[in-house]
């Protein structure tokens, strides 16, 4: 199907992140290193990448490597910029996951996961042929995207020192990424120690009104992969009141598949509104049906993990249920290995899942705590 180009020309004029770009360029003209920081939905993980190739404002052609933290996000920004340039994913915007790749030859712009970018420095220290690395979300920290981050770091100082090297995100320490990418490799010719370039971008965040919405009685904090059942039966509550109160899709962050499926065994019989779960093992056909909105005006409960925090939108999305927690890796020194614990969110990631609800209108969340 042939994407109109006057639409595809609206959306891209519609990104805030355009104003940014002028300046952004000239930082990694200067300094090889910037540091942008752009709210959700300006465009930074869209318009960005492909600015950065040559494929729209009619800069130099580069290839250009944009690592993402999931393979969720990681498809689906992939997919959007091949749309915004009338193209299907794999010809000049590709993308790269665990059993799973779309590109080729004539690719500029390759997403990939963390992981996958941490094996190819693996395999080729050098990045043959890679002239741009942009590290999206960079907030999220985890042992993939730390090892890539300091690889890079290492790349650029001893074997590429061409190596452009772009650290985003919306929510991140904009000072403490400036220190850590001014001090690593060739400075420019600036004086040594001086911190890279910060870009900001202006934002589009439509305001989202807090509601707190803890649990009547008190529940257990989370222990391992436990979660008290009672966490879960209140947040279903909340997603129930929330469509009484409020107008809109709602997405509702849950810790893990498991808490996914119980919660949605609680809402099974919802009138009026249709189920969905998004995680990392989801069909790809589930997460493209998330992604691409509802159909006959029918409301939707998105019922995700914390893939749904950053890097993607989910359309129709007006209400958010936060039930402030999260499932990350964590060292069991007793076993000397990592496995996966559920911990309470952090502030940046509570502040990213509360912007899914303003991204294209006011919104609201529920916050499940005191």
């Amino acid at each position: 199907m042939t994407i109109p180009t006057d639409r595809r020309t609206g959306a891209l004029d519609r990104l805030p992140v355009r104003e940014a770009v002028p300046e952004l360029l000239r930082a990694l003209d200067d300094r090889r290193v910037a540091v942008l920081c752009a709210p959700p939905g300006t465009g930074k993980t869209t318009l960005v990448p492909l600015v950065l190739a040559g494929l729209v404002g009619g800069g130099p052609v580069r290839r250009v490597l944009v690592a993402e933290p999931r393979r969720i996000a990681a498809r689906a920004a992939a997919r959007r910029m091949a749309w915004l340039l009338g193209e299907r994913t794999g010809e000049r915007v590709g993308f790269t996951v665990r059993g799973e790749r779309q590109a080729g030859r004539g690719t500029l712009v390759e997403v990939v996961t963390t992981g996958v970018l941490v094996q190819r420095l693996h395999r080729d220290q050098e990045l043959t042929g890679v002239d741009v690395v942009v590290l999206d979300e960079c907030h999220e920290r985890h042992l993939d995207a730390d090892t890539a981050a300091a690889f890079l770091l290492d790349v650029r100082a001893a074997l590429r020192p061409d190596l452009r090297l772009v650290a985003a995100s919306a929510t991140t320490d904009a000072e403490g990424w400036a220190r850590l990418l001014g001090d690593g490799g060739p400075d420019g010719g600036k004086a040594p120690g001086e911190p890279a370039p910060v870009v900001s971008a202006p934002g589009v965040s439509h305001p989202v009104e807090v509601v707190w919405a803890p649990p009547e009685r008190p529940v257990r904090p989370p222990h391992g992969m436990r979660v008290d059942p009672a966490l879960l039966d209140h947040v279903a509550a909340v997603v129930r009141r929330a469509l009484r109160e409020r107008e809109g899709d709602v997405l509702c962050f849950l810790p893990g598949v498991g808490e996914i499926a119980r919660v949605a065994g609680k809402l099974g019989g919802l009138a009026g509104a249709e189920v969905l779960q998004v995680h990392g093992r989801a069909p790809a056909a589930i997460q493209e049906a998330v992604l691409a909105g509802a159909e006959g005006g029918r409301r939707r409960v998105v019922l995700a993990t914390s893939v749904a925090e950053s890097s993607l939108t989910v359309p129709g999305v007006r209400v958010v249920v936060d039930c402030g927690l999260a499932r990350e890796p964590r060292m069991d020194h007793a076993r000397g290995l990592s496995a996966l614990t559920t911990v309470r969110a952090s502030r940046a990631a509570a502040r990213q899942r509360a912007g899914r609800a303003g991204r294209e209108a006011p919104g609201v969340v529920y916050r499940c705590w005191p």
